[in-house]
């Protein structure tokens, strides 16, 4: 564990963690506290960031990192389609764009963070509804599926697999595959870490979870892609810290993904904060994080896939 990373956990447990232990949700505290320039690094040399929030936007509400020589606009290569996270109520494309500028140059793919609609305003399934359409838009203006990832964290890991369900049960053409930090996959229970994780209280789930669900059941396997068959899905690239509270969604759902015959790569990074690729470039395994995505990324667009192997469980420290 590097000191930078030893820090990082510092201040979420003193800054972070404390607001999850008061009772109920402040929305708009939560989203004025995550709409500042704090949240814009800066674009990396050689790409450009494309917003795309005008009226007529929809379905493709959000933003693009692309190359900047890029002029065409074409998309021959890997591109990601990347949920942001956030309780499913407040961040945005703006907030994740530290993993979302990294992961795009290490694999050289444009990716389009799509800005889906938030809670309470607009409950489940408005998040997964935006999600689908960005994606058929992307297919719809030529770009072919096989060479897209889904790819999300925290409450948006959670609805990138719940997309690439809803996408397989509605016998959509299904993308190259599905790469997943930290993920949400079970808005019903949570088993692990409460008290260790640095970042979370376990009974702060709930409540982001009643905001989001409204009447739905928390079992709903399109707001708990943890409860879906899992069968006949591309590869998935799980990663998630050993003392976070949601390391059970991820270690339940790799379970059940290889039970089913699916490719699943899952790894446990030794007392990582949530999210923790957030932290690039700060935290040096951030950066590895993301290298590691990246090279999956490339692996599944080029159809170098593996075969499916016994289910397995990679730590790393």
């Amino acid at each position: 564990m590097s000191w930078q990373s030893a820090l990082a956990c510092w201040y979420l447990r003193r800054q972070f963690r404390p607001q999850t232990l008061k009772p109920g949700i402040n929305v708009e505290r939560a989203r004025e506290l995550t709409s500042g320039r704090a949240w814009s690094p800066r674009v990396p040399g050689g790409w450009r960031l494309r917003e795309s929030y005008g009226p007529d936007d929809r379905p493709l509400r959000g933003e693009w990192i692309e190359r900047a020589d890029d002029l065409t606009l074409s998309r021959s290569g890997p591109i990601v389609l990347y949920c942001h996270g956030g309780g499913y109520y407040f961040c945005s494309p703006r907030t994740h764009r530290s993993i979302v500028f990294g992961l795009a140059t290490r694999a050289n793919a444009p990716i389009f963070s799509v800005d889906y609609r938030l809670a309470p305003e607009h409950r489940f399934p408005a998040a997964l509804d935006d999600a689908t359409a960005a994606y058929r838009q992307l297919v719809a203006d030529g770009t072919a599926p096989e060479s897209i990832v889904i790819a999300g964290d925290s409450a948006g890991g959670g609805l990138a697999l719940a997309t690439l369900i809803a996408l397989r049960d509605a016998g959509d053409p299904l993308p190259a595959g599905c790469l997943l930090f930290s993920p949400w996959t079970d808005l019903a229970t949570i088993r692990t870490n409460d008290g260790l994780d640095p970042m979370f209280s376990g009974p702060a789930i709930g409540p982001a979870a009643r905001l989001y669900l409204g009447e739905t059941p928390a079992t709903h396997p399109y707001a708990s892609p943890l409860y879906a068959d899992l069968q006949g899905l591309p590869p998935l690239f799980i990663m998630a810290g050993s003392t976070e509270v949601l390391l059970d969604d991820s270690q339940r759902v790799a379970d059940k993904a290889r039970a089913a015959g699916v490719d699943c790569e899952f790894e446990v990074w030794k007392k990582m904060p949530h999210v923790w690729p957030l932290f690039s470039p700060f935290i040096p395994e951030a950066n590895r994080a993301l290298d590691r995505a990246a090279a999956f990324v490339q692996r599944v667009t080029s159809g170098a896939t593996k075969a499916a192997q016994p289910s397995r469980v990679t730590s790393i420290a």
